[in-house]
């Protein structure tokens, strides 16, 4: 039975308490009858944060789904909600054991809160005594939640969705809640000796994106990876502003939380998380303006998140000058990096070991020289010793050494999993070349981001249009580049047969299926042919390309691919 009441517990000068019924705070008397005393203000501070944070999963998706092309688009937003469900039930079952078990060890945690038990009112020592485990729990969840929906923009446009899923619970398991035990616990042998990561530049950020040069590595590259077929640009530049807004809008969450209380520090934070964000956009759209000359809301958005993941580990710990010159630097170094995938042989189609990882590694390194002892203290109980700027010259050693430890164990661990889960029958990690051409939204969903994918529709009777798509031009084309028709669907005029989930009185066709064809002649016979097969492959079509009246023009589909 837990004891807790609500009001306000004063100190008296003989040592005893006085206890007013009117007051707000918690009093919590534990298992071994100690009284702990918790503050409203700062539990709906925190529970505050972790709403927002809440924003930054399905920020994720939008922004991966706008970056790739449409016809995966929808399996990058599916990968990022489905970490939300499958992590949080990892954290329920073991997770939060592993991190935050307080009779861990220095390498992880125990079980002794396996399924949550005993996680209510006892105060942390990680929030200084000043939250009670249930909120700890709730505000890092969410924390274990985002990190694995990082990585998997790796496996945009080839992985498939199931082993992505197991591997999203072993990988937290085994990599996330190891680092996260290292440095965040009270236990941690990182917290122990004196490393400074204020909310994740290794858990978070490094993990994520030397995870996702992993992943990229282990399924290899798209199909026509090398080619101008992947030279494609964004499907969708609104769906990426709306994930950067919603990642931007959690960040606040993110760092202004990660004190645990509602104080001068989170003030101090969020400004800092903010100017940051701010600084990467402007370095990140004048570096790009440079060699393009036109203003990129692409590069805006990439160069914010590249200054959000530098401040990350440093948000607590430096001041506002700091902040900005960690943005700047930030967002050259990863602007410059994203041209290194052609020298490491990989395929990292949203640059998540550019943007996360190396922006990650220089928030930390920075962190080391620039952290002050009297920004830490703005809470009113954190000490350090300070980096450069306080004489404290080996800080940045440790902050090295940090580095290195956490992204060789999640490069190592990361690779090993995938080996193991690609063993397992039905769950081999890249798909199949039919399901890349066709796409990742129609081969493991059969849904589509978007009614693009339907583009004939509202046909209730057999019309001129429709009986010109059965002529006999249909047996010309090549058998790759259609699809299979019913003697019924012929007869009736009507097309293929919707998909069952679909209105039936409404005959539609899918990305893919043929489009009434001109006979295909030597003059322009293969341009047609390279549309059927372009359409295949989701590329978006106009109302140029689908006219039964002019034939295909071979550069405007190269221009729209």
């Amino acid at each position: 039975m837990v004891n807790v009441t609500y009001g306000i517990l004063t100190p008296n000068a003989d040592g005893t308490y006085s206890f007013d019924k009117l007051g707000t705070d918690i009093v919590a008397t534990t298992k071994d009858g100690e009284t702990a005393i918790y503050s409203a203000g700062d539990i709906a501070w925190v529970l505050t944060c972790t709403v927002l944070i809440i924003f930054m999963i399905p920020g994720l998706g939008y922004l991966y789904s706008g970056l790739a092309r449409r016809k995966n688009a929808l399996q990058l937003l599916f990968l990022s909600m489905a970490s939300l469900a499958v992590v949080s039930f990892q954290w329920f079952f073991i997770g939060f054991s592993l991190v935050f078990s307080e009779t861990g060890g220095s390498f992880f945690g125990d079980g002794r809160h396996v399924g949550m038990r005993g996680v209510l009112e006892e105060p942390t020592p990680e929030s200084g005594g000043r939250l009670p485990r249930i909120v700890l729990a709730t505000y890092q969840l969410m924390f274990a939640c985002l990190v694995p929906a990082v990585l998997l923009g790796a496996a945009a446009e080839r992985s498939r969705t199931l082993p992505a899923l197991l591997f999203i619970f072993c990988w937290t398991t085994l990599v996330y809640d190891f680092l996260a035990h290292w440095i965040w616990s009270s236990n941690g042998w990182a917290a122990k000796w004196g490393v400074l990561d204020y909310a994740g530049g290794v858990p978070v950020e490094i993990a994520s994106g030397v995870g996702g040069l992993a992943y990229s590595y282990f399924i290899g590259k798209r199909r026509g990876y090398g080619t101008e077929r992947v030279l494609f640009k964004p499907s969708n530049v609104s769906s990426v502003t709306l994930g950067t807004v919603l990642l931007w809008f959690g960040w606040m969450g993110f760092n202004g939380g990660s004190c645990y209380a509602a104080n001068l520090k989170a003030a101090m934070s969020i400004f800092c998380t903010n100017l940051a964000g701010s600084v990467g956009a402007i370095t990140w759209m004048i570096m790009d303006f440079r060699l393009e000359h036109k203003w990129s809301m692409v590069g805006f958005c990439t160069g914010a998140i590249a200054g959000l993941v530098a401040i990350t580990p440093a948000a607590g710990f430096v001041g506002a000058p700091a902040a900005a010159l960690i943005g700047l630097v930030s967002a050259v170094v990863s602007n410059l990096a994203t041209r290194l995938k052609s020298t490491m042989r990989v395929d990292d189609p949203m640059d998540i070991f550019a943007v996360h990882a190396l922006a990650g590694v220089v928030g930390c390194l920075m962190t080391g020289i620039f952290a002050q002892s009297s920004v830490a203290a703005n809470d009113g109980f954190t000490e350090i010793p300070g980096g450069w700027l306080n004489g404290h010259w080996i800080q940045l050693g440790k902050q090295v050494a940090w580095v290195a430890v956490g992204a060789g164990w999640t490069f190592v661990v990361t690779i090993a999993i995938m080996f193991v889960i690609n063993l397992i029958p039905g769950c081999k990690f890249r798909a199949s070349e039919e399901a890349q051409i066709i796409g990742m939204d129609e081969a493991d969903h059969d849904e589509y981001i978007a009614d693009y994918a339907f583009f004939r529709r509202d046909l209730e009777e057999p019309d001129m249009r429709m009986w010109r798509t059965f002529t006999p031009q249909f047996n010309q084309t090549p058998a790759p580049y259609r699809r299979s028709m019913s003697q019924e669907d012929v007869e009736r005029g009507r097309g293929l047969s919707p998909h069952p989930r679909h209105d039936r009185s409404r005959s539609r066709t899918r990305t893919g299926d043929i489009e009434p064809m001109e006979p295909i002649n030597e003059a322009h016979g293969e341009g047609q042919v390279r549309f059927q097969q372009e359409k295949l492959e989701g590329t978006p079509t106009s109302s140029t390309a689908t006219s039964l009246d002019k034939p295909i023009d071979e550069k405007d589909v190269a221009d729209r691919h």
